[in-house]
């Protein structure tokens, strides 16, 4: 229920934008980054993503999938899983827990962190600990890439969602979620690996529109939303063009 309520009010955000973001008013085209294209033939790759079974990471698995790449998904439930493709491992796993996972890091080129936990108040750590595990694991099996997405109100993206959700909706919910995701960037920031974080506007069901736009200063900036399909477009490029290495970058209408 709680979720449900978070959807609601993420969207009831993004209507109060109009659903676009802007730079101290300005429109986005006049000071953004536009979207990436992703390659015609593009190399296959072998990506991992935690939280392949739904939202975000669910996204990215059938785009990637799409693409000829293999995918292994690791979540706590893959009976959600809805796809079947002869290039995807469906795996039960849990980033909290290393040894659950550990083994299927071995020969990836990507990396891919799409988890998320439901709202609420109490402090939680599972994106924090979770990024140590999946450094400590990478580390061992000498892989280098990885790719984390995290949101509006993480680092130095905190008070830049509009009123309501920075003043109402970010304290009252999810506070503690963003507190952990701030937590999980720093770590992430401190390592030797070739990272990307990428925080998208509020979240839709939207189709994909490959219309959204890159912001990598924080100064001005107001939140729009964009669809889950259009961050998987994002996450399918950075992995397949090796883009925004040690960048950290919003994404949004």
């Amino acid at each position: 229920m709680k979720r449900l309520v978070v959807i609601v009010l993420l969207g009831f955000c993004a209507a109060c934008s109009d659903g676009k973001g802007d730079v101290n008013g300005l429109a986005l085209v006049d000071v953004g980054e536009a979207a990436p294209t992703l390659q015609k033939a593009a190399e296959p790759k072998r990506v991992l993503i935690f939280g392949g079974t739904a939202g975000v990471g669910l996204a990215t698995t059938k785009l990637a999938l799409e693409r000829g790449h293999t995918v292994t998904s690791i979540s706590r439930r893959p009976e959600r899983m809805t796809v079947e493709h002869p290039k995807l491992v469906n795996k039960k796993g849990d980033i909290t827990k290393a040894a659950s996972f550990a083994d299927l890091l071995a020969e990836q080129d990507v990396i891919i962190s799409a988890i998320g936990v439901g709202p609420g108040r109490k402090p939680i750590t599972v994106y924090s600990e979770g990024i140590k595990n999946v450094l400590r694991s990478m580390q061992s099996q000498k892989l280098n890439r990885v790719i984390t997405v995290t949101g509006i109100g993480a680092g130095d993206s905190k008070g830049h969602g509009g009123f309501f959700y920075d003043k109402i909706l970010n304290p009252l919910m999810l506070a503690q979620d963003y507190k952990d995701k701030t937590r999980q960037e720093a770590i992430l920031k401190e390592s030797d690996v070739n990272w990307t974080i990428v925080r998208p506007g509020f979240l839709s069901d939207d189709p994909a529109e490959n219309a959204y736009f890159i912001i990598q200063s924080m100064d001005g900036f107001t939140s729009g939303d964009i669809s889950r399909q259009d961050v998987a477009h994002f996450l399918v490029a950075l992995a397949e063009r090796g883009l925004y290495s040690k960048k950290t970058v919003f994404i949004t209408n």
